[in-house]
């Protein structure tokens, strides 16, 4: 298939893109620009295209592999090992909650689901009051989140939902729980199914076929395979970055040193990885705010089992949504929760679901009637969901992320409320992700037996795609270590521009609040560093 179909990374590299892959070089290097970004995921990338049109010489470095869709086989055996953190691997540091994040150019983006959500107003009213972030409000956050809009050709999707989706609308439905339709960064969609393993059609926008292409074409240099280790800091100013280069297998080190060198430089690793580097650099943190105040949207998972077939691999992976329990109570009340339908594929689901041996076999027979849902945790809104903190582990970044009874409490009612749903939209059984559950065959039963449930570390099964904070951005430096206008406070010439800056979790897929944040942050650096407008992205 992909023969038939142009690469846009094959063609940049013929036409004299700039890449140096640090699991080529044959000796230590030194390079230099105007200003180095580490990351190219969403705040990487959107950074990297504002800045090279703007003028300035621009160096990203990434410590995943260049991929194109001709590397995209829509195969989880070679997508999770190339493209994500660990191998999809990536858990909390008590092992209670599996992590997705890429580790590609492109950062997650080349491997999220395409679901695009603002930044929902109580979230911004909340920064704004707890956290001084004034001018965050929605109003002004929209003209950003409008261009990224129009670049990343974010908008509704025109195809009706597949089975998997439906099933949410329409048990949702028949309970009177409002639902929407989520939109989507896609053009040209084929809708197959696969966003999860990268894109085989280039229709998914993510940064790999969109800023990193443009900011290539507009001179960037773009470093691969190689690991930022630390900022060599003198004083109030980080004088050099150095990071390790990395073996063809992108993990074990090959001995070779890059020392890149800039006038800035911007930090955009993402929530963990950010903070983790800055921790390792010694980075002033006066406050001792660094690493702390990491969130994830805890998710849970519930399995319907459907008469008919669903085939939740197939059709636009997520295009409904319920955000009703995330206003049943009040924004700092007891956890609020977003519902979402996730694509299934054979190892996603089987090392997600619980069970052994016959059992587990049994469930996996029935994969084509399997319809999944998701709830997604609103953290960090409460006293008693304070997040986690990204600590260092022989050098390594990892996230402790303590679960506790208020976090319980949400997941019980959560696992319900799916349950429920699943039920009414005509589910033969339901089976939660939970080492004590087995497939109930009513809500009845079902009801009973989730209210008895223990909720406890390794007995429920959580997981998430949606790591944020860490480096938190704040009007006051006592509540966050970067300033509103994304510099880091204690560094002149280091700002951060990812996830990492969210005082709190957001309540939605993160991705469209990240670029539309990072846009405007890098507008500004770009004007403080060249005294001139910023240019628009995609220009």
């Amino acid at each position: 298939m992909n023969d038939f179909i142009p690469d846009p990374i094959r063609q940049g590299i013929a036409r004299g893109w700039r890449i140096v892959d640090a699991a080529r070089i044959e000796a230590d290097q030194t390079l230099e620009a105007d200003v180095v970004i580490v990351g190219s995921g969403a705040g990487g990338g959107v950074t990297a295209e504002i800045l090279a049109l703007a003028g300035l010489k621009v160096v990203i470095v990434e410590e995943g592999a260049l991929r194109s869709s001709n590397d995209f086989k829509m195969r989880e055996a070679d997508a999770y090992p190339s493209l994500y953190q660990e191998s999809a691997a990536r858990q909390t540091l008590d092992k209670g909650i599996k992590i997705l994040q890429g580790r590609t150019v492109g950062g997650s983006t080349t491997v999220n689901w395409t679901s695009s959500f603002r930044t929902p107003p109580s979230t911004l009213d909340y920064w704004r009051t707890r956290f001084g972030l004034d001018g965050f409000d929605a109003e002004a956050m929209a003209p950003w989140f409008e261009t990224m809009e129009a670049r990343l050709h974010i908008g509704d999707w025109q195809a009706a939902p597949n089975e998997n989706n439906a099933l949410l609308k329409r048990g949702a439905d028949k309970l009177g729980i409002p639902s929407g339709l989520i939109r989507r960064n896609v053009n040209g969609c084929w809708n197959l199914g696969y966003c999860g393993m990268g894109c085989p059609t280039n229709a998914k926008q993510s940064m790999l076929v969109t800023t990193i292409p443009s900011a290539l074409d507009h001179g960037a240099l773009l470093v691969t395979r190689a690991r930022a280790e630390r900022f060599a800091i003198k004083g109030e100013d980080v004088e050099e970055l150095l990071c390790t280069g990395l073996q063809a297998d992108g993990v074990a080190p090959n001995g070779r040193l890059l020392r890149l060198r800039a006038k800035h430089f911007v930090v955009a690793g993402g929530a963990i990885n950010s903070p983790a580097l800055l921790l390792r650099s010694n980075a002033p943190d006066p406050h001792a705010l660094l690493g702390k105040r990491t969130f994830l949207h805890p998710t849970l998972i519930s399995a319907g089992i459907f008469p008919q077939r669903v085939d939740a691999y197939a059709g636009a992976p997520q295009t409904v949504y319920s955000d009703h329990f995330l206003h049943t109570a009040p924004i700092d009340g007891p956890l609020g929760y977003k519902l979402e339908a996730p694509p299934l594929h054979p190892v996603l689901l089987s090392t997600t679901m619980n069970g052994f041996g016959a059992d587990h076999a049994a469930m996996m027979r029935q994969f084509p009637h399997i319809q999944g849902m998701l709830a997604l945790l609103r953290d960090g809104f409460h006293e008693a969901s304070p997040g986690g903190s990204v600590q260092l582990k022989d050098g390594a970044a990892v996230l402790d992320y303590p679960l506790n009874d208020f976090l319980w409490d949400g997941a019980r009612r959560a696992l319900l409320t799916m349950a429920e749903i699943q039920f009414a939209a005509g589910a033969s059984a339901v089976r939660p992700a939970h080492e004590s559950a087995r497939a109930y065959t009513s809500w009845n039963e079902a009801q009973r037996a989730i209210a008895e449930l223990p909720q406890a570390l390794h007995m429920t099964r959580v997981a998430s795609a949606h790591v944020m904070g860490g480096c938190t951005m704040a009007g006051d430096a006592r509540l966050g270590v970067v300033a509103p206008n994304g510099r880091y406070r204690e560094l002149a010439n280091l700002s951060v521009h990812d996830g990492s800056l969210f005082p709190t979790s957001i309540g939605a897929n993160p991705q469209l609040s990240i670029y539309g944040l990072t846009a405007r942050l890098a507008s500004g650096l770009a004007e403080d560093l060249t005294g001139q407008p910023a240019p628009r992205p995609g220009a």
